[in-house]
């Protein structure tokens, strides 16, 4: 399952924190590393800090865009240790992993690390399904993202052999719609609530922000959201 588990890192400033990323990754048996616009890569100080892990910057994908970044995935949790304003699920560090490891058996999941000196942006939070907070010391919650990536991947690790340990499940995992998806599912929408008069050009207010969030809040299966296209339509 750890295979199909994601990492990406937006806009990290410092070389040598991708590459101690990609050690921490290796170390806990991640592979898939995205880098969304870093500011130097490749570089030797990556090279030099990602020590026998190279081979995950070798293979790092490195995109312009999140949503590039996120595209074919089905679950996205954004990491952050500042509370945000709009309702998205908090999650421990535990049942982040326990979730992230359940939908990993039927899709690609991606966990967003911020930039090291204001982490994620609202706007890339609100493209997130789950919001992961790190407890720490409430007077200086704040990691390094290497720091903050290892205690993710080690979680990860170690839910992951409790998991190979239990029974083999019989059921099917839920299927939820990729990212792309998703994109042209709220494309439609949008066409159909302008048309109807729903969204006013004149006072569009926050209309599609908050459905964002309550998909995202709510993380319908791929069924569920094919039901939901063809409801919102003209026939």
């Amino acid at each position: 399952m750890l295979s199909s588990i994601r990492i990406v890192l937006v806009e990290t400033f410092h070389p040598g924190n991708i590459g101690a990323v990609a050690r921490a990754m290796k170390n806990m048996g991640l592979s898939q590393l995205t880098l969304i616009n870093p500011r130097v890569f490749p570089d030797d100080e990556a090279t030099s800090r990602a020590a026998g892990a190279k081979d995950l910057l070798e293979q790092a994908v490195v995109v312009n865009t999140l949503e590039e970044a996120i595209a074919d995935c089905q679950l996205v949790i954004g990491t952050s240790a500042r509370e945000r304003t709009f309702d998205l699920p908090l999650m421990d560090l535990e049942s982040a992993a326990e979730l992230m490891l359940d939908k990993a058996t039927n899709g690609t999941i991606a966990i967003l690390f911020g930039r090291e000196t204001m982490g994620l942006t609202n706007a890339e939070m609100l493209a997130c399904h789950r919001h992961l907070y790190i407890d720490a010391n409430p007077e200086y919650p704040v990691l390094n993202i290497a720091q903050a990536v290892q205690l993710v991947c080690y979680e990860l690790w170690r839910q992951d052999r409790k998991q190979n340990q239990r029974p083999t499940k019989t059921q099917q995992a839920e299927s939820h719609p990729r990212q792309e998806e998703m994109k042209l599912f709220y494309e439609h929408l949008e066409t159909v609530l302008r048309k109807t008069n729903f969204i006013i050009p004149q006072h569009e207010g926050r209309v599609l922000d908050k459905l964002k969030r309550f998909f995202n809040r709510a993380h319908p299966e791929k069924n569920r959201i094919g039901h939901f296209a063809r409801h919102f339509s003209f026939g």
